[in-house]
C-alpha cells in the first residue's frame, strides 16, 4: 500500500503538523500517566482503523515499558482484568469521545463522572485534548492511506 501523497514531506503539512504536535506535547506533559496516554491513543486509533497510529503507539508504549499482554488486550479492555480503574475510565472516555458521531448525546454523564473520579481538572483537559489530537492524526492518516508497520520509535523526534 502506498500513501496517496507524501504528507509528511509536504511543506504545508509540516506547518499544520507542528501546530498539532505542539498541542499534543502540552497535553502529554499534564500529569496523565504515559501508559494511560498511550492506551488512549491506541484505542482511538483502533476504533478509527488507523494502522499507522496503532503501529506507532503500540511501539512507543512498548519502549515506555508497556507489556505485550496489556497491549494485546486494549481492544477488549472491558473484559480484561489488567487495567486499573483509572485506565478504564480513560479508555471509556476515549471510546465515547472518538465515537461521538455514533451517539446523539456524545460522551455520557456516567463516563465523564467516572473519569472525574480519577483525574483532576487539568488531567481531564489533557485527556480531552489527547483524544482530539489522536483523532485528528487518525483522520489525516486514514484519508491519506498512510501505510503501517515501518514506524521506528522516536523517528519524529
Amino acid at each position: 500500500m502506498e500513501p496517496r501523497l507524501n504528507y509528511f514531506g509536504n511543506p504545508l503539512a509540516g506547518k499544520i503538523l507542528r501546530h498539532i504536535n505542539s498541542a499534543g506535547k502540552v497535553a502529554s506533559e499534564s500529569g496523565v500517566p504515559v501508559a494511560t496516554q498511550e492506551l488512549v491513543k491506541i484505542r482511538a486509533s483502533q476504533i478509527n482503523g488507523c494502522g499507522f497510529c496503532t503501529d506507532m503507539h503500540t511501539k512507543d508504549a512498548t519502549v515506555a515499558g508497556e507489556t505485550p499482554l496489556r497491549l494485546n488486550l486494549v481492544a477488549a479492555w472491558r473484559e480484561a482484568t489488567v487495567f486499573t480503574d483509572a485506565e478504564r475510565a480513560a479508555l471509556e472516555l476515549a471510546e465515547q469521545g472518538t465515537r461521538i458521531a455514533d451517539a446523539a448525546g456524545g460522551v455520557s454523564d456516567e463516563a465523564w463522572e467516572n473519569a472525574a473520579k480519577h483525574y483532576g481538572e487539568d488531567q481531564l483537559v489533557a485527556l480531552i485534548s489527547l483524544i482530539a489530537v489522536i483523532n485528528a492524526y487518525n483522520r489525516i492518516n486514514v484519508i491519506n492511506r498512510q501505510p503501517a508497520g515501518s514506524y521506528q520509535p522516536g523517528q519524529f523526534g
